[in-house]
């Protein structure tokens, strides 16, 4: 258990970090995230003292860490950077050893470490590899393992991934959430990427101004996010917990639309290369005039110039701003296949259809069965 009482920061007079009380249960996956000098990172050093605090008191497992020797607090402390920062001359058993060797082990209880640790993420072919014949993120693979290798209960992580391109941040993260949980550690993770925070993360501190706004676990931080702040930083991942409403978020924007002056041939063969059974009708000025269907053209009149006197009224027309669910509940109750979207100068703008009705519902599960 880490526990931050009444901790204080500053460099002259500028506050980094302010008063901050906490608590960090043992085995948890603990990220923190804030914009840039918001004094994440500075917290994440004080815990291995790579940075001292002014005042206030932090305490592993119940005894003060300045009490401690800075370097053997540091050994029994895993740190990943991004840097990474292996030793380019030796190889990668040889990092991977730095500190069971420190700790005192054997050379065969060194080379029993490196052995595990490289089986853990199927990398025992790269043992006598130096780090210059390795991918970024191979490298950064073996960086977490060095960090693992002196079974530290605590390893401090400051935004190790941010240097990868998406992919291989993506696998591991993966591959690091589960070593997490197999070998049962703590993490403290620093990040400014929120899609990373919440899906490795147990509970995320948002930090601002050397101050905590939230502590909460992702699915708490979703539903009631402390301040615009942190609603700003969840962004997208807002919308998907709380799904819009409105008709404008749920029509289909692309449609096939004609002047009511087109004639009836151009609009059957319109139909059948776009695979539909209908069209929209608008005139000149794109204003929404009706819609005409293949059922109305299969008996047209030869005599006819234009699809004008086949265009129907019926279609259920609905505002850009009105609320969704009126239009999902007709379409439900009806036969009809879509409601046309209008703006409020009567211009087209799209048309729902029950393909957003399928969305919406999609959207709206998980919330419904909580």
């Amino acid at each position: 258990m880490i526990q931050f009482e009444h901790v204080s920061k500053k460099y002259g007079k500028k506050t980094i970090l302010n008063d901050l009380n906490f608590t960090i249960d043992k085995g948890k996956f603990i990220i923190f995230i804030g914009t840039s000098g918001c004094g994440k990172t500075t917290t994440l050093k004080t815990i291995n003292r790579l940075i001292d605090i002014d005042e206030g008191t932090i305490k592993i497992d119940g005894e003060d860490i300045r009490t401690r020797d800075k370097v053997d607090l540091r050994r029994h402390i895993g740190y990943v950077i991004q840097q990474i920062g292996l030793f380019p001359n030796m190889t990668v058993a040889q990092n991977i050893a730095v500190v069971p060797k420190m700790l005192g082990k054997s050379k065969e209880e060194c080379n029993a470490i490196v052995d595990r640790m490289l089986k853990l993420v199927h990398m025992e072919a790269f043992k006598e590899k130096y780090p210059n014949q390795m991918s970024g993120g191979q490298q950064q693979r073996i960086g977490v393992l060095r960090a693992l290798a002196g079974d530290p209960p605590i390893i401090l992580m400051d935004e190790p991934f941010g240097a990868l391109d998406p992919v291989t941040r993506d696998e591991l993260q993966d591959e690091l959430k589960t070593l997490q949980q197999e070998l049962e550690k703590t993490i403290i993770f620093v990040t400014h990427d929120m899609d990373e925070a919440l899906k490795l993360g147990d509970e995320i501190i948002f930090m601002d101004h050397g101050q905590i706004v939230q502590m909460a676990s992702p699915e708490e931080m979703l539903k009631n996010p402390a301040n615009d702040k942190v609603r700003s930083f969840l962004g997208k991942h807002i919308s998907m917990t709380t799904p819009p409403t409105k008709v404008e978020d749920y029509m289909r924007s692309h449609v096939i639309k004609v002047q009511k002056n087109r004639g009836v041939r151009e609009c059957i063969e319109l139909m059948a290369r776009n695979n539909i059974d209908s069209l929209i009708v608008t005139d000149k000025q794109d204003h929404y005039e009706g819609t005409v269907d293949i059922r109305a053209l299969r008996h047209w009149d030869k005599d006819l110039t234009s699809v004008e006197p086949l265009i129907r009224q019926e279609t259920k027309v609905v505002n850009i701003n009105d609320e969704a669910k009126e239009s999902f509940d007709y379409l439900l109750e009806t036969k009809e296949d879509y409601v046309v979207v209008v703006d409020d100068e009567n211009k087209v703008r799209g048309i729902i259809t029950k393909t957003s009705v399928a969305r919406s519902v999609s959207q709206n599960l998980w919330g419904e069965n909580e």
